[in-house]
């Protein structure tokens, strides 16, 4: 818990800087296929200093995040026999048990195992390298991608528009319970899709 917050406050320190949007943009580029933290932490700190750009910082989240799951693609296509030991070890998220049931998603549900990984809080980095692994239809995936991501990441910029700093605030307090209910919804969306697909 105190490494995630470290991380949270390292990574929200960024929307206090002159190099807010590129961090945005990288953020939710390593998101997609090895970082811990969502980019929409950044994303909520960057729409409440500006909330005329948040759209546009939605946009940018997004684009970098689609960019890191084709990247995340890349990994699982191209290199996961050298660095699969390292991702089950290290990477949250990343079990080899985890991953069979990843194949199987992927053999009957392509498009809406990407879509739900890029919305929910399923963890996407497991769905794009897994989708390189398992080699599912480009294009199908990138669609899939541009599409589940674009929609959470436009949907925070609307609650930040709609209802401005009570959001950040409400962050800032309940971090704590945030990650446990973060951490519930996790399990709970693998289990949705375990039994309910």
């Amino acid at each position: 818990m105190r490494l995630l917050r470290r991380l949270y406050d390292w990574v929200l320190h960024w929307a206090h800087t002159p190099y807010g949007i590129p961090a945005l943009f990288l953020l939710a580029f390593a998101e997609s296929s090895f970082f811990p933290i969502p980019p929409d932490v950044l994303l909520i700190a960057l729409c409440l200093s500006l909330p005329t750009h948040a759209f546009r910082f939605a946009a940018i989240a997004a684009v970098g995040s689609v960019l890191g799951g084709i990247a995340g693609y890349g990994i699982g296509i191209g290199l996961w026999e050298v660095v699969s030991p390292l991702f089950f070890r290290y990477v949250p998220g990343f079990t080899e048990e985890g991953f069979v049931h990843v194949q199987r998603l992927f053999a009957t549900y392509d498009f809406w195992t990407v879509f739900t990984a890029g919305f929910t809080p399923i963890p996407y980095k497991v769905i794009t390298i897994g989708a390189g692994v398992f080699k599912i239809n480009f294009p199908i995936f990138v669609f899939a991608s541009a599409v589940g991501r674009s929609l959470r990441f436009f949907l925070v910029a609307w609650l930040i528009h709609r209802y401005g700093p009570p959001v950040r605030e409400f962050i800032d307090r309940y971090f704590n319970w945030l990650t446990i209910v973060f951490m519930v919804l996790l399990v709970g969306g693998f289990l949705l899709i375990k039994y309910a697909l």
